[in-house]
């Protein structure tokens, strides 16, 4: 009898769409705080305000909802009895580089490369982790379309972002964003893990934002002791909206990695970056900037590839759990 697969159609759409605001979110939240870090000259400054606003939030959040509050002790019960081991907790210091990097990288480098490298990082990782079964869900083989659906997710990328690549003498810096996009696979799947003990999706975001400010803290004491005190903060309301923009993306890519698994909710977070890339490129323009042909193509391609890489070729699956059928029409 054929196996059932583990996640229906309709699950998939669902945890790819949501997947896919959180990675609008992150776009417009790269492009905030990389202009609140140009503008204080410091990004670990911008990164430890963007995420010291959002966790506040979080914190008030979880003091006000009842079930949030319950979810917190369900966390904490499972932590001391040894059903969620301490350092499962820590996937929101990930978190804390991609947000200090955004500040550092994306003034330097642009947007282009940042993204590069990050989906370079994320989409590889994330073949991994499924495969090894880190996050909430069953070990995901590795299918030709989950590889192909990558290969042409990182392609995509780079096609959209290729009239923007600057001069490559500060390419060195693109390092930063890759090892983040390498860890973002295992915080999408170790959030999963917290989510599943609390049994809420507020709970897993705060403690990814805690865990990533303090690493932010750390740095930036020795960002101060090497390069000084940073500047005043700027006055303009929206640059401090990349907080709230960061507990979007956190909580849609814990509520999708339960439907889709790690791999693809990088590869629809990729398409939500880029269709918020050519929006943004639309109606706020930097300088410099504008709406092109390769990043409506990048971001249509990126489409396909999150497609692709959803399907689950079931003959093989069926030919896998029975070993009678290979072979066989």
């Amino acid at each position: 009898m054929p196996t059932a697969p583990p996640h229906p159609t309709a699950h998939r759409v669902a945890g790819a769409s949501v997947a896919a605001l959180g990675g609008a979110c992150l776009a417009v939240q790269g492009r905030v705080n990389g202009e609140l870090g140009h503008l204080l000259g410091d990004g670990v400054y911008a990164g430890v305000i963007s995420t010291g606003i959002g966790l506040a939030v979080l914190v008030a959040w979880v003091a006000v909802l009842p079930a949030a509050r319950r979810g917190a002790a369900r966390l904490v019960r499972a932590v001391r009895t040894g059903r969620l081991r301490w350092w499962q907790c820590l996937g929101g210091a990930i978190g804390g580089v991609v947000v200090g990097s955004q500040g550092i990288v994306v003034p330097t480098l642009g947007v282009a490369v940042f993204s590069v490298a990050l989906v370079g990082g994320m989409v590889v990782s994330g073949l991994m982790v499924d495969r090894l079964g880190v996050g909430p869900g069953d070990p995901t083989p590795v299918t030709a379309p989950r590889v192909a659906g990558a290969v042409l997710a990182v392609a995509a990328v780079v096609l959209a972002v290729s009239p923007r690549f600057g001069h490559p003498s500060g390419l060195w810096l693109a390092v930063l964003p890759a090892l983040a996009g390498i860890g973002i696979a295992w915080q999408v799947a170790l959030n999963g893990l917290v989510r599943r003990e609390a049994d809420n999706v507020i709970v897993p975001t705060m403690v990814n934002f805690a865990t990533g400010l303090a690493v932010l803290l750390i740095a930036l004491v020795v960002d101060v002791l090497v390069r000084g005190v940073p500047g005043v903060p700027p006055g303009k309301w929206w640059l401090y909206a990349g907080g709230p923009l960061g507990i979007v993306a956190v909580l849609t890519a814990v509520v999708a990695v339960r439907l889709v698994g790690v791999l693809l909710v990088g590869l629809a977070s990729v398409a939500g970056q880029l269709v918020a890339a050519v929006v943004l490129d639309v109606v706020a323009p930097t300088a410099g900037g504008g709406l092109t042909v390769a990043g409506v193509a990048g971001a249509a391609l990126t489409m396909v590839a999150v497609g692709i890489a959803a399907l689950r070729l079931e003959g093989w699956v069926r030919d896998r759990d029975d070993p009678g059928r290979q072979g066989n029409p």
